[in-house]
């Protein structure tokens, strides 16, 4: 199969074949996957204290900026920081206003990625030095040390990531670009029709931008298009545009399946580009002139040295650079004094949904699945909020045993068990989302933790099972004849709130508010709930036996007084799993 001409240096043009084309996209998969290595090893060093930082430093807009770029730049990942800023939002940390601001700061910090590639990838001949990367990070992955062992795992990435760039400015020098005339031909005929060709580019960066999922990979084949000179800077420039548009195209979709707050941001990142990418539009030919005039680039000069030839090559991946980061540093000077308004169009344009509260999961999602590392905090947002729920549900059960009314009670038993489905689903997408984030790259701790947070769900879930047999039992007591003693009552009183406390303090555990000295708390409460049961039950003994009330009220009775027993089993069981301790005294 032929696409192309090409030839080694002294050589005539041979023919480039399906396999030279498969080397190519070797080399780009070697870029990727090493970015990728690199991004979730960073994470893994720093994921706990990037949430300190976004969570302490986005007090106004300019600090969010700040710590966006910052967080960005330090991952070489917009989506991890786009889908923490989500989640901070969702838990009530970060107002919408601020995550925007963080997301604008993020697409300055991406830029940096642009400026590693041309530094390092075209100014140094770093091949001589991964090899040798190679051998020390995988002396480091293979050490016990957790954080040394991420170290090691980012090193390789940095490594891959820059043979795969080497490797591609090799295939591409010996493909001889500048003299291939099939390649000329095409971006000639591409490149005569004005401005519409620098739509025709832009268009182009974004279709490559989402079919690669990777707006790096796209800017590396781009800078050696341009620094081969078979790519005019114009052009160029209008496909790093593209790739701006792509980017968000590609988050946009993903967040389809995600919480409102997560298609806002997304919504958000996508005005942000597509409005920097019209006024640059309007200003394109001075802008980019002023762009090369600040990096020294001289667009009328011609090289004719091997020497000169290479220094403009380099120089060209400078003003690329240049110019994504001027592109998305004046587009933050403009639009970071409308950051309200854009919060008031993406709140109208995606409004919040009623079922959203109760029939959804709310802080994660198939769509925006970030790294592992950083997906668990998700999913503990996740599990906390379940135990909210299941709290909310457990406090339905003493209103229904004071209803009276047919319609009322009908009306209550029916939302018990709306909650119970939804318990049921809950357990069953956080479980199916914790499953997906372990096939990712997981430190042993974070292992741990998904296996505890796996146990707290099914248990969370047995304490939602407990408030609807609690219902179930109240149900038949209330179709039935006869009431409950005045003396039940009381009792049945006192045993739910001995389980309204054990259950606030089982959030107060998950939600990090209790010391750990402190744990021994929900032990005492719940041997309170064991002592009381087992007294309640010999009363119940003596008062069937002096005929205070019949054999099958006791038994309803004592159903209410045992559930609410395994209630308090099952927040015990939670907390241990949490905690990674057992309870003893």
């Amino acid at each position: 199969m032929i696409i192309f001409a090409c030839k080694s240096k002294g050589e005539e043009y041979k023919p480039m074949t399906i396999f030279t084309f498969l080397k190519l996209l070797g080399c780009l998969a070697l870029l990727m996957y090493g970015m990728k290595t690199m991004s979730e090893a960073l994470q893994k060093l720093t994921g706990g204290h990037l949430r300190s930082v976004l969570g302490a430093m986005t007090h106004n807009c300019f600090t969010g900026i700040l710590t966006g770029a910052f967080v960005t730049a330090a991952v070489q990942s917009s989506t991890a920081t786009t889908v923490l800023t989500v989640s901070f939002v969702n838990a009530g940390l970060l107002s919408l206003a601020q995550a925007i601001s963080v997301i604008m700061g993020a697409n300055i910090g991406t830029t940096a990625t642009a400026w590693i590639m041309s530094v390092f990838g075209f100014q140094f001949d770093i091949s001589q030095v991964v090899f040798p990367l190679f051998a020390v990070a995988i002396v480091m992955i293979f050490l016990k040390k957790n954080s040394t062992r991420s170290l090691g795992e980012f090193i390789f990435g940095f490594s891959l990531m820059f043979l795969g760039l080497c490797t591609l400015r090799e295939n591409a020098l010996d493909m001889d670009l500048a003299h291939n005339q099939g390649v000329i031909n095409f971006f000639a005929s591409c490149g005569g029709w004005g401005f519409g060709s620098t739509l025709l580019f832009l268009l182009l960066g974004s279709i490559l931008t989402m079919c690669v999922q990777s707006s790096a990979a796209i800017m590396a084949i781009t800078m050696i298009l341009c620094s081969s000179g078979v790519l005019p800077i114009h052009h160029g420039i209008a496909l790093v545009m593209g790739e701006n548009i792509g980017t968000t195209v590609t988050s946009n979709i993903a967040a389809m399946s995600a919480s409102t707050q997560a298609r806002r941001a997304a919504l958000a990142h996508m005005l942000f580009n597509v409005f920097g990418v019209i006024w640059i539009l309007v200003v394109f030919r001075p802008f980019v002139n002023l762009v090369c005039r600040i990096v020294g680039y001289d667009q009328t000069f011609v090289p004719v040295t091997e020497e000169d030839i290479a220094a403009t090559g380099v120089r060209l991946t400078y003003v690329l650079a240049a110019f994504h980061t001027a592109f998305n540093v004046c587009n933050v000077l403009i639009l970071i004094w409308f950051v309200k308004p854009i919060e008031r169009i993406v709140s109208q344009a995606i409004p919040q949904k009623a079922e959203d509260e109760e029939g959804k999961l709310k802080f994660i999602s198939s769509g925006l699945l970030s790294t592992a590392e950083l997906s668990l905090f998700e999913a503990r947002k996740e599990i906390n909020l379940f135990a909210e729920r299941s709290k909310r549900m457990f406090g339905f059960v003493p209103q229904l045993l004071k209803i009276t009314d047919e319609n009322e009670f009908n009306k209550l038993y029916s939302r018990i068990e709306k909650y119970e489905g939804i318990s049921d689903n809950m357990e069953i997408e956080i479980a199916n989302y914790l499953n997906k984030v372990s096939e990712g790259r997981l430190s042993p701790e974070s292992k741990n933790t998904i296996r505890s947070m796996l146990r707290e769900i099914s248990e969370l879930e047995s304490i939602c099972d407990s408030c609807y047999n609690l219902a179930r039992t109240i149900d038949r007591k209330h179709k039935g004849k006869e009431d409950f003693t005045e003396e039940q009552y009381k009792h049945i009183n006192q045993m739910f709130e001995l389980c309204e406390k054990a259950l606030a303090q089982m959030i107060k555990e998950l939600n990090g508010q209790v010391p750990e000295a402190e744990t021994v708390k929900s032990l005492n409460i719940e041997h309170e709930i064991n002592n009381y049961r087992t007294q309640l039950k010999e009363i119940n003994i003596n008062d069937i036996n002096d005929q205070k009330y019949d054999y099958q009220m006791g038994v309803n009775y004592m159903d209410i007084i045992g559930d609410c027993e395994k209630l308090g089993d099952y927040v015990i069981n939670v907390v241990e799993a949490h905690s990674h301790k057992k309870l003893t005294v």
